[in-house]
């Protein structure tokens, strides 16, 4: 059957990821091959002290995502999209989005990339006696409790952007079990039934059976697109309601998903805007680590995760500075080529130390105690200040945060990683930070074909799920969707660890430096 048809048909499935910095709508053919996309670019924004987003740039993102993707087919296929097999939302994960009774939002939506709940993610952890980190949404639900903001008694649902996206599209107030989990500890399959009691005892009764989405596993039925919905997500009227979803997840999820990394002993890393790491366990950790999630996949295992705020930002400012020189001279040079020669610079730095430090922090960081962020770049008088070096400096510090974290796992709690499956913005130049990757960490580091794909694809396999529960989501990944898939393994170069480890060695030293940027320069 011709991809034509198989549109046409309502033989496709549809994801939508709501990321940091672009949403983007995939559509997939039965073969779970990719077939055309659409995006659209967005910024969260910081108002009063607080990273938002506005819930009318959700919708005006989601309608222009979409409406590209509809173009893509329309120019591709000549046939207009009207329905799909399936579909599913995934967006950035935790965060606080309240509402009341009637459905109106009643504070700010506060995002992941806040560091404002120092106090209550502490007071939890030594509730629970289990990890809550500051982006968490109980940590933010239990933060505005403690400044005793009025809009908390009329809390009537609380829910993730992934979450409150789906409930707009279905009625349904549902969520994914990878998703629920960055918001509250699972246990078996749903909300920690003692923790939720504790946290019950020192919130005045509040219930979060009552107020938290419904927790259900990768394959369950969410509910279909209702007319509104459809209406919601397409003005023009084309798309058909009646579309079953898969539950809502999120973007760590979708990740392990399009890495195939969902079984023991696999693990993924994701590079953009933040950085994570996710190793899928094979037992508890031994004990609570502050710098250490525990989260789980769609499916409900348990999983270590090293989160960062930070990653590619910096990187990126830097980018365009150099792009802002090279058009400054009446050169022009491709965004694609520039991120090319200016990455593969630094495969021929200098070995050793090269007097060059930077810290990549444009948010807060909490593995490294810093509420605010301040990105920086600092030398020695006599350093060896070239481009290479330069480059590789960034590089290095889109990783060091990440470092910190896995050497708890793997020395401390001696976690086992065979491979790590990369994904994300920081690995599109072919071969770079993939080498730097696996030197850092000191594991091989594979990169698929369809890597770039990221979560909106991952979403759209979960969607693809939907109508293939007679396999368990281990066996639908390996033996239907990734049973020829091609993957880049870079095992770790002795040279480049050697390298690393001085880097990381000055990186820790100089972490005083950012503290002190961060309580003197505002």
């Amino acid at each position: 059957m011709d991809v034509k048809t198989m549109i046409e048909q309502g033989k496709t499935f549809l994801g939508i990821e709501l990321g940091s910095t672009r949403i983007k709508a995939q559509l997939i053919d039965e073969n779970y091959q990719p077939i055309a996309s659409g995006v659209h670019e967005w910024e969260n924004r910081l108002v009063n002290g607080v990273w938002t987003y506005h819930l009318s740039d959700v919708w005006e993102g989601l309608q222009n995502s979409y409406r590209d993707l509809t173009a893509d087919v329309k120019t591709r296929y000549g046939t207009n999209l009207t329905t799909v097999g399936a579909m599913g939302i995934s967006a950035m994960m935790h965060g606080h989005l309240a509402f009341d009774d009637n459905g109106k939002q009643l504070a700010e939506f506060r995002t992941w990339r806040n560091t404002t709940t120092e106090q209550a993610a502490s007071e939890l952890t030594k509730l629970f006696g289990f990890n809550i980190p500051q982006r968490w949404s109980i940590a933010h639900l239990y933060q505005a409790m403690l400044n005793k903001e009025a809009h908390v008694t009329d809390i009537s649902f609380m829910t993730t952007l992934a979450g409150y996206v789906h409930w707009m599209l279905t009625g349904e107030k549902v969520l994914g079990v990878g998703d629920a989990s960055g918001m509250f500890p699972i246990e078996n399959g749903n909300y920690n039934a003692k923790m939720a009691e504790q946290f019950s005892a020192v919130s005045n009764g509040i219930k979060l059976d009552d107020i938290f989405p419904k927790v259900l596993n990768a394959g369950e039925y969410a509910g279909k697109l209702t007319a509104a919905g459809a209406k919601l997500l397409d003005p023009t009227g084309t798309l058909q309601a009646g579309i079953s979803l898969c539950p809502p997840e999120g973007d760590a999820g979708t990740g392990m998903v399009a890495t195939n990394a969902i079984s023991e002993r696999t693990g993924n890393v994701s590079a953009g805007t933040s950085v994570f790491a996710m190793l899928v366990l094979e037992k508890e950790l031994s004990k609570v680590h502050m710098e250490i999630d525990m989260v789980t996949t769609p499916t409900g295992k348990p999983v270590a995760m090293v989160h960062c705020n930070n990653c590619t930002s910096d990187l990126d400012a830097w980018v365009n500075v150099f792009g802002e020189a090279i058009g400054a001279v009446g050169t022009n040079v491709s965004k694609t080529d520039l991120y090319a020669a200016l990455y593969n610079a630094a495969l021929s730095a200098d070995s050793g130390w090269d007097g060059l430090m930077s810290y990549n922090y444009f948010g807060g960081e909490p593995i490294t105690n810093l509420e605010e962020g301040r990105p920086l770049f600092v030398r020695l008088p006599n350093a060896k200040f070239t481009l290479a070096n330069f480059m590789r400096n960034l590089l290095f510090s889109a990783m060091g945060t990440l470092k910190l974290g896995m050497d708890i796992l793997t020395i401390e709690e001696n976690v086992r990683m065979e491979q790590l499956f990369g994904h994300g913005g920081l690995f599109k130049t072919k071969g770079v930070a993939q080498k730097l990757m696996a030197a850092a960490l000191d594991v091989p580091v594979a990169v698929m074909e369809s890597a770039g794909e990221g979560g909106a694809w991952g979403i759209a396999l979960l969607a693809a799920y939907v109508t293939k529960t007679n396999k368990t989501l281990d066996d639908f990944l390996t033996q239907d969707v990734f049973r020829s898939a091609q993957a880049e393994c870079i095992n770790p170069e002795p040279g480049i660890i050697k390298d690393f480890e001085i880097f990381m060695k000055h990186y820790k030293q100089g972490l005083a430096i950012q503290k002190m940027a961060v309580a003197n320069l505002r």
